[in-house]
């Protein structure tokens, strides 16, 4: 069987929008919001292994006892409505600095997407964070060009469980109607790879300074980035010799030939 589909998650693995998007709005929106918080990039590397921005920020009220100021009364009565309309004003800088051009992606994205929608393999985004904070970064770090090739979008905010469950594979492959095994996906962190493998699918990884560390012991391909011509990825980890020096679709469809192999193994 070939390669039915090529799947992406989004945060750190299309962009490193952590860093360069995610934190900064988180701290502007305690700004905003005249909270004395300011997480720094080891306090949000720790706070990164919490899925889903709402879930992270109630997270670190309840494990961290941090200053409420006078918004003490608002949390008492409703800390879900708090702590949504916190988000919302995040996601409203995150769009600001996408608008600017400060998030770009990274190495090989756009190559690697192209090359698959061009070859009519459907492409697919697969992410905890939700269709608002999707949508502009689809408009202004992926853009027209690249987003005639995303056959669909499945994000946090519509299964039940975000990654690390399988959920959102599962729904992925279901709208596709792609059986799992037939599907590779590019993920960043041990979450994105326990969600994938749980669901069925293969997975490359191209680690960022916040996943580097981690486990990917389910992972076909660790890598440092998906590489250009000429500009090779590094290896970090192979479950199988394949000869390249940066992500191609040819190699894509040789991880999913031998994932199927394997999976047909098992039974």
């Amino acid at each position: 069987m070939s390669l039915g589909a090529l799947l992406f998650d989004v945060d750190g693995t299309l962009a490193d929008t952590e860093p360069q998007g995610h934190l900064p709005a988180y701290n502007r929106a305690f700004e905003d919001f005249g909270l004395d918080w300011r997480w720094t990039p080891e306090l949000y590397r720790r706070l990164l292994r919490v899925s889903g921005g709402r879930e992270r920020i109630h997270h670190y009220i309840e494990q961290f006892d941090p200053s409420l100021g006078h918004h003490d009364a608002a949390i008492d009565d409703d800390a879900a409505g708090w702590v949504r309309e916190l988000h919302q004003r995040k996601t409203h800088h995150f769009r600001s600095r996408l608008e600017r051009g400060e998030i770009p992606l990274r190495p090989g994205v756009a190559r690697l997407i192209a090359e698959a929608g061009d070859a009519g393999v459907p492409v697919a985004i697969v992410t905890n964070a939700s269709r608002p904070t999707l949508e502009p970064f689809l408009a202004h770090a992926l853009g027209p060009a690249l987003v005639r090739h995303i056959a669909l979008c499945v994000c946090g905010d519509e299964v039940e469980h975000k990654k690390p469950a399988p959920d959102l594979y599962r729904e992925a492959c279901r709208r596709l109607n792609c059986a799992p095994e037939r599907c590779v996906t590019v993920e960043d962190s041990a979450v994105g790879v326990t969600a994938a493998t749980g669901a069925g699918v293969a997975s490359i990884v191209t680690v960022n300074d916040d996943t580097r560390r981690q486990r990917f012991d389910d992972a076909v391909l660790v890598l440092d980035s998906l590489g250009e011509p000429g500009r090779p990825a590094e290896r970090l980890r192979t479950a199988t010799d394949y000869d390249f020096d940066h992500v191609t679709l040819a190699l894509v469809r040789a991880v999913s030939d031998a994932w199927q192999e394997r999976s047909s193994r098992r039974g």
